[in-house]
């Protein structure tokens, strides 16, 4: 073997043994203030938690209580990310020209198209929450804008 090579040898191997002696066990104890304790603790603590359906008895009485939200409200909430900008072929709400063919085909056709989806258009918009009376009351507001 080369000189050049015993030599590199010899480098990873003085390497390798003095990484393992710093990783020994021999270490003291690494004390940390309360506040420090707590900082850790803080920056470790999960951001939230699963909670299933199935888990809360009341989750569908909460939404229920709180009643139907508007189309306006939904709209903003879930809609107006593609139908102002008219992202993914999306028509865009206030102009009337992007609707005329789709209210050509009924208003049965928008309510459905809209709970159901359509090409580029998940179902109910991804509002997932939302009734079907509450997707048709977005499409009523979106129609008032053209």
């Amino acid at each position: 073997m080369s000189q050049l090579k015993k030599t590199g040898f010899a480098v990873v191997a003085l390497t390798l043994v003095l990484g393992l002696v710093g990783c020994s066990s021999d270490t003291e104890e690494l004390k940390l203030t309360a506040q420090q304790e707590t900082e850790i603790s803080e920056r470790l603590a999960p951001e939230g938690e699963v909670v299933l359906e199935k888990d809360v008895a009341s989750a569908p009485a909460a939404m229920a209580s709180s009643g139907p939200r508007s189309g306006e409200d939904i709209y903003n909430k879930s809609c107006t990310a593609c139908h102002s900008s008219g992202a993914g072929g999306a028509p865009k709400t206030g102009v009337a020209a992007d609707w005329e063919s789709r209210v050509a085909q009924g208003i049965d056709t928008l309510y459905a198209n809209a709970i159901n989806g359509v090409r580029g258009m998940p179902a109910k918009g991804l509002c997932m929450d939302c009734s079907d009376d509450e997707i048709k009351s977005v499409v009523d507001y979106i129609l008032e804008q053209n």
